[in-house]
């Protein structure tokens, strides 16, 4: 491992672990003897992080000076906490990983009384039933949606039949039970809502829709907004 690359994976050791952290756990994490360890400690204290600790006793990372201070009310917190919680339950593998990582960097530039309150928020969210990974490459999936790139697609409906058909991937949706993308199918020249756990394999092209995905998904959403408006009952007369 390069030595910055290493010192960058120190420092997130840090952001992650509970505090305070062994010289062997952090040696270990980043695949280095302990003589080293102590000498990556000092480059990153003469870089300005606030690291506070000795050997025998454990580190911790006092202030993080590769990310700027950030101030939130008990109230953001909680509801950072809350949300983060929801990714790790509701995305996949790498985006659940991702939520941790982004909650450990945020909790790093708070203070002190405010990293208490983020460890220890009130809010909770539980779930005790796991969501099935997707077949597909998820990460993949949303390479495609940001890059505006279409791909093809294997897909099962709801009567079983497979179909082969290439789309235009604009958005994904999460629900309490399914994840969807919202597509525009070439197949069938319209726009379409396919089930995640439908898709049986997906492949990346060279055919590019930019810049159209934002107008596009507009355009589905009010699509999608008119459905819902003619199924609401009336109000009273």
């Amino acid at each position: 491992m390069a030595r910055a690359d290493r010192l960058f994976r120190l420092m997130q050791l840090f952001r992650d672990l509970p505090a305070p952290v062994t010289a062997a756990r952090l040696a270990e994490g980043t695949g280095v003897s302990l003589r080293t360890l102590y000498r990556d400690i000092d480059t990153l204290r003469a870089g300005g992080a606030l690291i506070d600790g000795e050997p025998g006793y454990g580190y911790r990372l006092v202030e993080d000076t590769a990310l700027p201070p950030q101030t939130f009310g008990r109230e953001e917190i909680e509801a950072l906490v809350l949300g983060l919680a929801e990714v790790r339950y509701m995305g996949d593998r790498a985006l659940a990983a991702a939520a941790e990582m982004a909650l450990a960097k945020i909790t790093a530039t708070l203070p002190e009384r405010q990293q208490r309150q983020a460890m220890h928020a009130v809010v909770k969210s539980y779930r005790f039933e796991g969501r099935p990974e997707p077949a597909i490459h998820m990460g993949a999936l949303r390479e495609a949606c940001w890059e505006e790139r279409a791909l093809d697609l294997v897909y099962v409906d709801t009567d079983g039949q497979r179909t082969e058909r290439r789309i235009w991937p604009l958005s994904i949706i999460f629900f309490e039970k399914v994840q969807m993308c919202l597509a525009w199918c070439c197949l069938r020249q319209g726009f379409r809502r396919f089930r995640l756990d439908r898709m049986e394999a997906i492949a990346a092209t060279g055919e590019s829709f930019r810049p159209r995905r934002v107008p596009l998904l507009r355009a589905f959403l009010d699509e999608i907004r008119a459905e819902t408006a003619k199924r609401r009952p009336p109000g009273p007369g």
